[in-house]
């Protein structure tokens, strides 16, 4: 039996919760009502791209330009577009700032390959499917695009160019998937998307998905219409509207096409015209099967039974050269060569399944690039064996989850098709993050993951439908621990993504949930049914889709759906044990605060859209993510997606009296913008985030007014968040660009205390100091190998600056109001003479002994930038960038604690702008051993080198201009420039020393050791090197010290003979001077 009892509110409950709500409506603050920190520039908190590019996420079309294939653009569903000028050895994300970022189709002008036409919005029709903002057009291959619009079609089926005319264009707009009306229809444009006109339109269920152009003439078209919706409670794939149009007048008319199709209600139709013969057609039709027609559309017939889903597939491609050669994407692609009568599964040995797009080479038909679910692959050979492209960092994350491992914690996560995974947030490799450092933990389509509080080696994973596993990362074992109902049991319903909770109170203690509650308290071993069905339990079949109700033999009805009415988030509260929410796919949130045996509903968000259900109007909108403070435990924030019924506003509530009354927070977020996921910080309670549909926003007001965190951050949607508390950091799982993190965000808390001062620095993370090591060896893996970057090493500081620093020309008299003139001569030449501002910055022990000093631009505002933990070294100067110059460094800082002091130089006069700004130094692993007295002797004996080496070349340049003296003054001794060719063979000799033997290292024979030599390798060794000098460096900086010195007396005795020699030259006229 379940030890609960449910309860439900009371009328009085019910009739307080109505006058309680409040809400805040979306509307723009004016820049007059908003914080300093809304309108400060925040872009130097940038986010970091981890990818990974172990799979690549899916792709919808693919357009290859025919006169150089190593140049291609790829429209992905959820990650915009990408280009490859090298067949793929790079590849470069053209699209990232634009409004959308997923894409359907991608077309190239046949007449001018620099045009591309991509249409927004996937055009697929499955459950995660997004949607776009129409048409755009690049004019520059790709540099820049302008969005020419169809705005509300949100899916653009295809797009075709008239090849004899580049501003003539037709477009496919397939329509909104979750709503009727918008752009939908064909539409035509004879000015290159200046203004769209529509030329044919069914009704506000039907779209048209695809528009193909007869190669012979470009007034024949053909066009297929698909009547299609999807819910959260449904899909439905077809209709009495679907049908295959012919135009023979350019569209200006339109027929439908009958002869030998199916009539009644007919699915997605996908259709190619052969190249090799354009009179035959071929018409894979959803709910019937292929048919051909041999007299361009005419009459048909039909050829067998295959058809694929049109969620996901349904389209065809017609062989070049072959006329009874097809090819039909689906799960597994296939193959007919018979005009369609039998297909066989193409080979997919090392391929990824779920095939979307191809291209054939013409001119080599056994050359052909596929795309799917995984990525992009390329065949040679006519599908026998596959290349996969393993850069293309575009996985579509679901959710995120991160341990506490050390080092450097980990990322999990479930993808779109592609497992769940787990990886690094940073490594020990110099190189970066590779896919090698990334492992799956579990198969199929991955969703949340959890990892066990106090075991870092044990990660749950989960895929489809809450199939779920407790995975071993020392083993790689996986053990199933998904819920089984018992015998008798009523089955339970999963969602696609069933939400996972490891409790944070209760050790080895898990929470899961399908239409009911479960828990275990042994790791998934066993599991205990806490709750009844919390869902609604609506008959989904109740539900009308486009306006009328479907009978069982609907095509696709409620295919690649999750069953109606289930739990979609689960929450365990973080400061009150026992007390769990749960939120529901149907509209309701639940609490308990016993564990699960007595659950209390929550149905008074009453300003959310509802839907009629028989005699009722409920609020049946996705419950899609609740947080629960840590601050306060009466504060709950709940988030509700209602994209799929066709609105795209932002829904998030607060209640700060355990759910008894809610008000919106949306404030200032977009309109546009579904929100996904909504996560608080730790130390601030009023510092949220919220993920969208396009991006990542903040609040430091509690929701009251919203930012957006976008630098490094493509458009791109925000799935889930998940903040790593140990190192403040803030990672994203995105639908389509893998995971970002955003390093130490914990600057953002202190922006109202930091923006009022004039200069301050935020307070400073200690800073973390190891060697990178080169690991792998991948230098020589050429340009392909994906790696993502790690973090900077060191201590990494976050300034603000008011002001930036003057100007001589803010001197002119016309600054000032003054009536504007000509500067004089003085103002002129103090404005040429001007030396350019920068920031000095000085780091000093706690004993106040200076240890480094370096420059930067200057500037205002907020700026980021990492010190590298080491002692400027006073062996050498550079020039370069002057006045900004920066020393060269030696050996890594003590643990400890520092300051740093930061000076402005205004025209060469600095001011101190902070003064002795405290943060520590850590060291990773073993630090003990470092010898800094020997490291900083290193510094000095190559200082003393580097001034040999000096004196050295000095010399050897006056000796070298004191001989062309001697040599081209008239009357000037014979003997003394005999005599100043013996002391350059002297020089020479002692350059043996100093810089070593070129005649025998040149001729492959063994040489002593030069002083470049033996300081080089002694520099490198000990301020690369966290450890104690090695008997070889200490010999070796003994050496450096003798050779030394035989360098300066034999530079002291050469000196003193060139003086000599100077002296009588000069009196025989050589024009010569020091």
């Amino acid at each position: 039996m379940n030890r609960f009892s449910l309860t439900t509110s009371k009328l009085t409950w019910f009739l307080s919760f109505f006058l309680a709500l409040t809400t805040v409506q979306a509307q723009k603050k004016s820049k007059d009502e908003s914080p300093k920190w809304a309108d400060q520039s925040i872009s130097a908190f940038a986010f970091r791209g981890l990818g990974p590019a172990t799979t690549s996420g899916r792709i919808a079309d693919i357009a290859v330009n025919p006169d150089n294939s190593a140049e291609m653009y790829i429209a992905l569903a959820s990650s915009g577009v990408w280009k490859t000028s090298n067949n793929g050895t790079t590849w470069e994300p053209v699209f990232d700032n634009e409004g959308s970022y997923s894409t359907g189709c991608v077309t190239m002008d046949p007449s001018n390959h620099n045009v591309i036409w991509v249409g927004s919005g996937e055009n697929n029709n499955q459950r995660s499917v997004a949607y776009g903002d129409g048409v755009y057009v690049s004019r520059d291959a790709g540099k820049t695009w302008v969005n020419t619009g169809l705005a509300s079609s949100e899916h653009i089926g295809m797009i075709t160019v008239d090849p004899t005319n580049s501003n003539h264009v037709y477009v496919a707009a397939y329509g909104p998937l979750w709503s009727s009306s918008g752009d939908r229809g064909i539409y035509e444009t004879m000015d290159g998307g200046v203004n769209w006109s529509k030329i044919y339109d069914v009704s506000e269920h039907t779209g048209f998905n695809e528009i193909h152009m007869d190669p012979r003439d470009p007034s024949i078209l053909y066009a297929t219409a698909h009547q299609r919706r999807r819910h959260v409670f449904t899909y439905l794939s077809g209709g009495p509207e679907s049908a295959i149009y012919k135009s023979t007048d350019a569209g200006a008319n339109w027929t439908v096409l009958k002869g030998g199709l199916p009539t009644g209600d007919v699915g997605r139709i996908g259709m190619d015209i052969s190249p090799a013969n354009p009179d035959v057609l071929y018409a894979t039709i959803e709910g019937h099967g292929l048919y051909r027609s041999s007299d361009r559309g005419e009459s048909w017939s039909k050829r067998g039974s295959h058809e694929t889903s049109g969620n996901y597939y349904v389209e065809l491609v017609a062989h070049p050269d072959e006329v009874n050669t097809l090819y039909s994407m689906d799960t597994y692609a296939h193959v007919s060569r018979d005009g369609g009568k039998n297909f066989n599964n193409i080979p997919k040995k090392f391929k990824h399944v779920d095939n979307h797009c191809l291209w054939i080479d013409p001119s080599n038909t056994s050359h052909m690039i596929i795309g799917t679910d995984g990525g992009l692959y390329e065949t040679w050979d006519e599908m026998k064996s596959w290349n996969w492209r393993a850069n293309l960092p575009t996985i579509q994350f679901y959710r995120v989850a991160v341990d506490n491992d050390w080092p450097f914690y980990n990322v999990y996560g479930g993808t779109q098709d592609n497992n769940s995974l787990g990886g690094p947030s940073q490594t020990i490799n110099r190189r970066g993050i590779t896919n090698d450092d990334w492992f799956v933990t579990n198969g199929g389509d991955g969703f949340e993951s959890a990892t066990d509080p106090d075991d870092p080696n044990t990660v749950y994973a989960q895929a489809q439908y809450g199939w779920l596993v407790r995975f071993n990362k020392q083993t790689g074992e996986k053990t199933p621990i998904q819920p089984q109902p018992r015998y008798k049991e009523s089955p339970y319903r999963w969602n696609w993504d069933a939400p996972l909770v490891a409790s944070k109170h209760q050790k080895k203690t898990l929470y899961f949930a399908a239409n009911k509650v479960f828990k275990s308290l042994d790791r998934g071993g066993s599991w205990e049914v806490i709750s009844e069905d919390l869902s609604r339990q609506i008959d989904r079949n109740r539900l009308p889709i486009m306006d009328r109700y479907w009978g069982p033999e609907a095509i696709a009805l409620h295919k690649s759906t999750s069953i109606y009415g289930n739990i979609v988030t689960l929450k365990e509260h973080p400061t009150n044990p026992g007390e769990l929410w749960a939120g529901t796919d149907d509209g309701l949130v639940w609490k308990t605060k016993d564990d699960g045996q007595n659950w209390s509903s929550l149905k008074n968000f009453n300003v959310l859209p509802k839907t009629q259900v028989g005699s009722l109007s409920l609020p049946l909108v996705y419950v899609q993510d609740i947080l629960l403070s840590k601050h306060d435990p009466k504060t709950i924030y709940t988030v509700f997606n209602n994209h799929k019924n066709g609105d795209f506003k932002p829904y998030i509530f607060r209640s700060t009296n355990e759910g008894k009354n809610w008000t919106s927070i949306v404030s200032n977020l977009p309109e546009k913008g579904s929100v996904y996921s909504i996560a608080e910080d730790h130390i601030n309670s009023d510092l949220l985030f919220a993920g969208t549909e396009f991006g990542l926003w903040f609040t430091l007001d509690g929701g009251n007014t919203w930012s957006e965190l976008n630098t490094g951050l493509p458009t791109i949607a925000v799935r889930d968040i998940a903040i790593q508390e140990r190192e403040n950091d803030l990672v994203l799982a995105t639908f389509g660009r893998g995971f970002y993190v955003l390093d130490n965000y914990s600057p953002l808390r202190e922006m109202n205390y930091i923006l009022e001062q004039d200069a301050a620095f935020f307070t400073t993370k200690p800073g973390l100091l190891f060697n990178r090591a080169n690991i792998g060896g991948i230098d020589y893996k050429g340009g392909q190998h994906y790696r993502s970057k790690n973090p900077p090493v060191g201590v990494t500081f976050e300034l603000f600056i008011k002001d930036e620093g003057g100007k001589v020309k803010d001197n002119r008299p016309e600054v000032n109001n003054d009536l504007p003139h000509y500067p004089n001569t003085e103002q002129l030449q103090a404005e040429d003479w001007e030396e350019s501002g920068y920031l000095l910055f000085e780091v000093a022990n706690s004993a106040g002994d200076k240890v480094a000093r370096f420059t930067r631009k200057d500037r205002s505002g907020i700026e980021r930038f990492t010190w590298n933990g080491k002692y400027s070294s006073t062996a050498e100067t550079s020039t370069n960038a002057e006045p900004k110059t920066n020393p060269s460094t030696t050996t890594f800082v003590l643990p400890g604690t520092y300051e740093i002091s930061v000076f402005r130089s205004t025209n060469g006069v600095l001011t101190e702008l902070i003064a002795g700004h405290a943060f520590e130094v850590n060291h990773l692993y073993d630090y003990e051993s470092i010898d800094m007295e020997f490291n900083q002797e290193v510094d000095r004996v190559y200082a003393t080198s580097n001034e040999v080496m000096s004196r050295f070349n000095k010399l050897s340049d006056e000796l070298t201009e004191l001989r062309a003296g001697l040599r081209n003054t008239p009357g000037t001794s014979m003997e003394d420039l005999n005599a100043a060719r013996t002391i350059a063979l002297s020089l020479k000799q002692l350059g043996l020393l100093i810089n070593g033997n070129r005649s025998l290292t040149k001729r492959e024979v063994e040489t002593a050791s030069s002083l470049g030599d033996v300081m080089g390798l002694l520099a490198w060794g000990a301020w690369n090197h966290r450890g104690a000098p090695t008997g070889t460096m200490k010999n070796l900086l003994e050496d450096a010290k003798m050779m030394i010195s035989d360098a300066q007396t034999q530079l002291d005795n050469i000196n003193e003979s060139v003086h000599a020699l100077e002296a009588k030259a000069k009196a025989q006229g050589v024009p010569y001077w020091d």
